[in-house]
């Protein structure tokens, strides 16, 4: 088990990281799924042998309320229905903490559930925010999960200019279930749980 990372470098190089994924070319990206409220593309991994998934679409709401709702706090359990716990470990300050989590069994427990611990940190974007994490090597892992590694992933979140109350959502997402699992069945619980993660939320907000 590694020790706790000294938080700033890590948040730093953690934002420069997605701030490069956001400025890739849509030429480079290939449409993975596409419903009323998000599209989601992919296009391979720099940091393993899977795909890096983009997901876009509008939320009606302002940033702050729909960031609130992404990041560790006591939202996220509420209305994600992936995820089934969550402990915050460590705090470094209130924009920066280290987190565990488990999710929920994907594609009839053909995927079985998993557990994540996660260096989450949010921090301001243009007129927005965006709140990123990475996996960490740390703690024990408990009996019956499959411990994930989330490279470095993370949601841009900016109010639309033109429409007052509805702000763009954009996700980067590049998780390693790890465990013996064939690939396609990764693949399409990807996409499957990133369509699922905008209707969710868009649902949470209107409560």
């Amino acid at each position: 088990m590694d020790p706790l990372p000294n938080p700033a470098p890590l948040a730093s190089k953690l934002r420069n990281t997605l701030l490069r994924y956001h400025s890739i070319g849509a030429g480079e990206w290939r449409g993975a799924k596409k419903t009323k409220d998000v599209t989601v593309w992919r296009k391979p991994s720099e940091e393993f042998s899977g795909y890096l998934y983009k997901a876009q679409g509008v939320v009606e709401d302002v940033v702050n309320r729909i960031v609130d709702h992404i990041r560790p706090g006591p939202y996220r359990l509420d209305w994600d229905s992936l995820m089934t716990s969550m402990d915050i470990m460590e705090t470094f300050e209130e924009n920066c903490c280290v987190m565990r989590y488990t999710t929920a069994g994907q594609l009839w427990n053909i995927i079985a559930p998993r557990e994540f611990v996660d260096f989450s940190y949010t921090t301001s974007y243009e007129d927005g925010l965006l709140t990123c994490g990475i996996s960490l090597d740390y703690g024990e892992v408990r009996p019956n999960f499959v411990r994930g590694f989330n490279h470095p992933c993370g949601w841009f979140c900016v109010p639309l200019k033109d429409s007052p109350g509805h702000s763009l959502l954009t996700g980067y997402i590049q998780t390693e279930l790890r465990g013996m699992l064939p690939q396609s069945a990764v693949d399409t619980a990807m996409s499957s749980t990133l369509t699922n993660f905008y209707s969710d939320l868009k649902k949470a907000l209107k409560t």
